[in-house]
């Protein structure tokens, strides 16, 4: 797919609701790939049994399910109201929440999972939306973060198999670990090139932080 960069468009999250809302029962129906489980074991195996863990960008629920059962306090959250229901049905706490303001007492978890999300936040809110996702969080809490990237560009995808186009930011390993060593304390960076992944430019990039 073609990238046209340029800032965000205006609006540009309600247009990313409405997106994941036109998709919801297809993104349900495909469940995750293969290569998330091996990320939220590594992340799993850092937490205790009942904490607190909270879902940014939860989809259609499949992984706060995954940790659910795995004896965590899970709560979902997505800019979705469809992807909400479906994380509802699977007997899921969901809530509709923006990343920007995800609306939780300071300090109400022990860990957020954050994947494939924040690669919808454009640069210039990245360490504000970073921020509130550290103000959610106890001290030493933990955040895995996993997004593409590995190039330096920002813009919205002209042929976009999802309706209407997203916009992404996507980031060099170095830019990304340097905006979030603004935030966090980063403890581990990996990256992973899954078999199914079609753009050969890109990688997932994955962070485990840790709040001070």
């Amino acid at each position: 797919m073609e990238l046209l960069p340029g800032r965000a468009p205006e609006r540009f999250r309600e247009s990313l609701a409405t997106t994941y809302d036109n998709h919801a029962g297809q993104r349900d129906e495909q469940g995750e790939a293969d290569w998330r489980w091996s990320l939220a074991e590594a992340f799993l195996a850092r937490l205790s049994p009942g904490d607190r863990l909270l879902e940014v960008g939860a989809g259609t629920g499949y992984t706060s399910r995954w940790f659910a059962a795995r004896g965590l306090e899970v709560i979902a959250t997505d800019l979705s109201p469809a992807q909400v229901e479906h994380c509802r049905e699977k007997g899921l706490e969901a809530h509709v929440r923006d990343m920007y303001e995800l609306g939780f007492p300071a300090g109400a978890f022990e860990a957020v999972w954050a994947m494939n999300c924040l690669l919808h936040v454009p640069n210039a809110d990245l360490t504000d939306v970073l921020t509130g996702i550290r103000d959610v969080l106890v001290p030493g809490g933990l955040f895995q973060l996993g997004v593409w990237g590995g190039i330096g560009e920002e813009g919205v995808y002209e042929d976009d198999f999802y309706q209407p186009n997203r916009f992404f930011s996507f980031r060099t390993d170095d830019d990304l670990k340097q905006r979030v060593a603004e935030v966090f304390e980063i403890l581990s960076f990996e990256t992973l090139t899954p078999e199914d992944q079609t753009d050969d430019r890109l990688h997932l990039q994955a962070v485990i932080a840790q709040r001070d």
